[in-house]
């Protein structure tokens, strides 16, 4: 693995370039996805915080996908020898609106590949960050987290459940907070809006008896998108400047969820958002400043 590592070293400082225009179909969408009757999109409408998610995604070839739905590794991700694959988390800041109708070019970078040990096993942490420029000027810039695992090393048909303190529980006290029912046809719709082919997004048998799960799994931009989502409901004219979530449980297609929020008592422009499991477990959590 030492030796691997060392040649995935040379993915780091890769880069890649993109350039896309921002269309109304996707946005309207993912709109009726979220159930939300906004007015259709035209040209100037702006585009919602994590919504630029919908645009500039993977479309390897047929021929070039992986048993996992994933592009095979070694393109510009490193081809890291773990299995599994998850997103972990974003760091985003928005600079200026992004806005059906504009050219925008997306500007990545691989800027650190991390490995790790965990109760799991091995785990390597690939940092990518991106930029987004329409007009030659910055709109938005990210930082994403993408973690790399080892396969589940018990079968699938008897899950070992995780001892209750190694998840934490979510906290208490939100001043508003939503329901979500993960069903598969959510779940269909946001991969396919995404052009995710990840299979523990909607192949049941093989996200357990491949990937160890107890059900689909529920993507992990889907729930950031709806901890922003929430608090738009909240606050429909707010300004999002910067946006951070880390995910820490993964929630599963077989129980409801739910989305949470409270204003930071410290900075009346925070705002702390999490998704709390049907259990109470934190699944992910997040903070919003607005502008």
């Amino acid at each position: 693995m030492s030796t691997g590592l060392e040649r995935l070293r040379d993915w780091v400082g890769r880069t890649e370039e993109q350039c896309e225009p921002i269309t109304a179909v996707p946005m309207a969408a993912l709109a009726a996805a979220l159930d939300r009757e906004d007015a259709a999109p035209r040209a100037g409408t702006e585009l919602p915080p994590l919504w630029h998610w919908l645009y500039f995604t993977p479309r390897a070839l047929a021929r070039d996908i992986d048993a996992d739905g994933h592009a095979k590794r070694g393109g510009f991700l490193p081809p890291v020898p773990l299995p599994r694959r998850m997103w972990a988390g974003s760091r985003l800041e928005f600079h200026r609106p992004l806005c059906v109708g504009n050219e925008v070019t997306k500007h990545s970078r691989i800027t650190a590949i991390t490995p790790k040990s965990g109760r799991s096993g091995t785990l390597v942490f690939v940092t990518v960050r991106h930029e987004y420029r329409s007009a030659q000027e910055l709109a938005l810039s990210e930082e994403q987290d993408i973690v790399y695992r080892e396969a589940p090393t018990k079968p699938a048909a008897t899950p070992a459940p995780a001892p209750a303190l190694e998840i934490p529980m979510a906290p208490n006290g939100a001043h508003y907070a939503r329901k979500i029912v993960p069903d598969p046809v959510l779940l269909f719709r946001y991969s396919a809006l995404t052009f995710n082919s990840h299979r523990i997004h909607y192949d049941r048998p093989y996200a357990t008896d491949v990937e160890g799960y107890a059900g689909l799994v529920v993507h992990g931009p889907l729930i950031a998108t709806l901890l922003l989502d929430l608090l738009r409901r909240e606050q429909p004219q707010a300004r999002v400047a910067r946006f951070t979530f880390k995910a820490v449980h993964p929630i599963l297609d077989t129980h409801p969820f739910s989305v949470c929020g409270k204003s930071d008592p410290a900075d009346a422009k925070r705002h702390l958002l999490w998704a709390r499991d049907h259990a109470g477990h934190l699944a992910m959590q997040a903070s919003a400043e607005l502008a």
